[in-house]
């Protein structure tokens, strides 16, 4: 059996109807039904096996033949509103989480991503420092919440050279497209300091967006340059050149390497190739989207990772195949 712990977002369930349409046993499970709309049984009897047991909506699942479990984008714990205080609401989700985050490090079973190593790595303080240590470039960038340092910055690498960006782009559903910073924005510099912000480099060049599934490297180039906003791709990728590329061999090994270092299986990785060749890294998404990609490019991305959990689900806990494995995906 294949777990999927997600939502009902379109790139789960383009890989789910893949891996059903294949003969493959998915049931999905979306944190945000748990504890006000399903239940949650872990039952240890004495000198038995445990039998661990969800019923969301959907109906009960049994976890004891999960082999394979992906972890691709989860939302909040939804607490019963009969709960009336912050404090009791607090309470009932944070006991949500301790048996269901129990739950998922305790099963016998492969994760893409493993849940604790997948958070550890949405940190993009964390990912610059292991990206360094592995050899890639980064642009030249500071993180503060001074509005001092923050003008010392700006003024070294020049306004209408500089972006400005959060580490969370969509937080609470408000979109925060990377920005140059410009003249008139200097005089809202004091108001860093109600939170840190990420300044950079502008860097010029080629976006490239380098989708990593176990050990296939797909990379798609988008080309922004000629686009009313070349700041930030994701804003104008309908109006950029979108291709396929081959990425050179030492940077697709230190990709593998940043990957393998942080833990993880899966990730969606953002570059930019500057005008000179010079790769610089800018982040790594551990639930990073792809289909945009896909449908620009032709590049079997939603294959690959139903590939990859099908892969996993047909070894057995020795780590060798139960059962050949039809074909892989281009």
């Amino acid at each position: 059996m294949i777990l999927v712990v997600s939502y009902d977002e379109d790139h789960a369930l383009a890989v789910i109807r893949r891996l059903e349409s294949a003969g493959r046993e998915v049931v999905r499970v979306d944190l945000a039904d748990f504890p006000a709309r399903g239940a949650i049984t872990l039952d240890y009897a004495a000198g038995g096996e445990p039998a661990h047991t969800l019923t969301p909506p959907t109906g009960r699942i049994r976890l004891d033949r999960c082999r394979v479990a992906w972890w691709r984008r989860v939302r909040p714990f939804t607490v019963d509103r009969a709960l009336g205080t912050a404090r009791d609401q607090n309470f009932a989700a944070v006991e949500t989480g301790q048996a269901l985050h129990g739950l998922f490090h305790a099963l016998d079973c492969t994760w893409v991503n493993p849940p604790a190593l997948d958070g550890a790595a949405h940190h993009k303080p964390y990912q610059w420092e292991v990206a360094r240590r592995v050899g890639l470039t980064l642009p030249r960038t500071l993180v503060t919440n001074e509005p001092e340092r923050a003008r010392r910055f700006i003024d070294e690498v020049g306004v209408g050279r500089t972006v400005f960006k959060a580490f969370a782009a969509a937080a609470d559903d408000a979109w925060r497209e990377t920005r140059l910073v410009r003249r008139e924005y200097l005089g809202q510099l004091d108001s860093v300091r109600y939170a840190p912000v990420i300044f950079q480099e502008f860097v010029p060049g080629a976006d490239l967006r380098v989708t990593v599934v176990g050990d296939r490297v797909l990379a798609a180039e988008i080309d922004a340059s000629a686009t009313r906003y070349p700041v930030d791709m994701r804003m104008v990728v309908g109006e950029a050149v979108v291709r396929p590329v081959t990425l050179p061999g030492a940077l697709t090994r230190s990709l593998l390497h940043l990957m393998r270092s942080l833990g993880l299986v899966y990730g969606a990785v953002d570059l930019r190739r500057r005008p000179d060749g010079e790769y610089v890294f800018f982040e790594v998404n551990p639930a990073g989207q792809w289909l945009f990609v896909e449908e620009r490019t032709g590049l079997q991305i939603t294959a690959e990772m139903a590939a990859l959990l099908s892969r996993i689900d047909d070894q057995d806990p020795t780590g060798r195949s139960r059962r050949p494995v039809a074909g892989r995906a281009a």
